[in-house]
């Protein structure tokens, strides 16, 4: 059987095996198992990397909104932080899921080894 597409499952939040089952129980919580296919998802938990990349995307649009929002517009501080304050914060917690499954997907494809439960 061939693995679902990486974008899908990063999308989807899916199991890299069978892209049925979901990746997560909770918002950030890798599940121990695949509820389909039964694959083991948590000893892949990708530490570190996704939030590295989370912060670099969702700081970087932020800075570069607020930038261009200061020199455009010289709102007083409350506008920005009414702006930007969810932006980082859905942001940070919606790329780092995607980030996290995407990674997990990756890994999966090229070190399917990896993911015999051993």
């Amino acid at each position: 059987m061939n693995p679902p597409d990486i974008s899908y499952v990063a999308l989807m939040c899916r199991c890299p095996c069978c892209g049925r089952g979901k990746l997560y129980r909770g918002w950030l919580t890798v599940a121990d198992v695949c509820s389909v296919c039964g694959l083991p998802l948590k000893q892949h938990e990708q530490g570190d990397g996704p939030a590295f990349f989370a912060i670099v995307i969702v700081g970087g649009l932020a800075t570069i909104g607020a930038a261009i929002t200061e020199i455009k517009y010289e709102p007083p501080f409350w506008v920005h932080a009414a702006i930007w304050l969810p932006f980082v914060l859905i942001g940070s917690v919606l790329s780092l899921r995607w980030l996290k499954a995407l990674l997990i997907a990756v890994q999966y494809q090229y070190r399917t080894e990896d993911f015999s439960g051993e």
